[in-house]
This record gives C-alpha cells, sequence and structure tokens, in this order.
C-alpha cells in the first residue's frame, strides 16, 4: 500500500536508484563503440555549443588541459571531431565535430532512445505506461533550471 504522502528523501533516494539503473540499461545499448564516457561528454557539448579551443572545453569539462588534449586526440583518430584554425587567434584551435561525430552521436541517441522504449513497452502495462507518462511531466519540473 502506498502511503499517501511520501516523504521527499524516501522518494528522492528510491528516483535516483531507479534513474542510475536506467542510465546503466542506455549506456549498455550503446556500448561497443569505444568512445569513453569523458569523450561523449565532450561531444555531446560540440554538439550542443558548437565548436570551441581545448582550453575551453577543459573548464567546461572540469578537467586538466592534458587531459582535455588527450581525450581530442583520440576522438580525432576515431574521425569523430577535427581541429581547424581559429578565425581570430592564429595560435589557437577549434575542435569541432565532423559529419561522422553527428552521425555516431545520432546513432548512440537512438539506441538509448529504442532501448528504453522497450524497456517500457516489455516491463509496464498500459496503465503503468500512462502513469509514467504523467511522471515525466514532474520529472521535467524537478529538472529546470
Amino acid at each position: 500500500m502506498r502511503p499517501l504522502d511520501p516523504q521527499p528523501d524516501e522518494t528522492a533516494e528510491e528516483l535516483r536508484i531507479a534513474v542510475a539503473r536506467l542510465v546503466r540499461h542506455l549506456r549498455a545499448a550503446a556500448s561497443g563503440s569505444g568512445v569513453t564516457l569523458s569523450q561523449t561528454s565532450v561531444l555531446k557539448r560540440l554538439d550542443r555549443a558548437g565548436p570551441a579551443t581545448s582550453a575551453d572545453l577543459a573548464r567546461a569539462e572540469a578537467v586538466r588541459p592534458q587531459s582535455l588534449l588527450a581525450t581530442v586526440g583520440a576522438l580525432e583518430a576515431l574521425g569523430l571531431v577535427a581541429r581547424t584554425p581559429h578565425p581570430t587567434d592564429g595560435r589557437r584551435q577549434l575542435v569541432g565535430l565532423t559529419d561522422a561525430g553527428r552521425t555516431w552521436l545520432r546513432e548512440r541517441h537512438e539506441a538509448g532512445r529504442h532501448r528504453l522504449a522497450e524497456l517500457i513497452a516489455e516491463r509496464l502495462d498500459p496503465e503503468e505506461r500512462r502513469t509514467l507518462a504523467e511522471a515525466v511531466v514532474l520529472l521535467r519540473r524537478l529538472a529546470e533550471d
């Protein structure tokens, strides 16, 4: 029997655990790509914000510039990013996504979405799916800045 007014701390902990498990499912669906989580983070940032210098990326990702350079080098070797001259400062370069990088991100996103849709279809009955759809609205409110 569900309590009438669940405690926020208990709900928060249960939600944290459930989200962590879902994230593992999504990562598993997109695994085998040879791209690490930190590399994926850089790709997603470049997709959202556009080309950036390595120094700007290192600050945004909260990593040492040397670590970021290794990450960019690995992504460049995979053909997912490319460096181009900075338009106003010839001493610097911009890192940007390649078409292959955009395709990789799109395919990863689709694999995760597809896996989550499978889980919903397999594990939830129609009433539970309606409840989940309603809960998504609440989760979006929690995630707002």
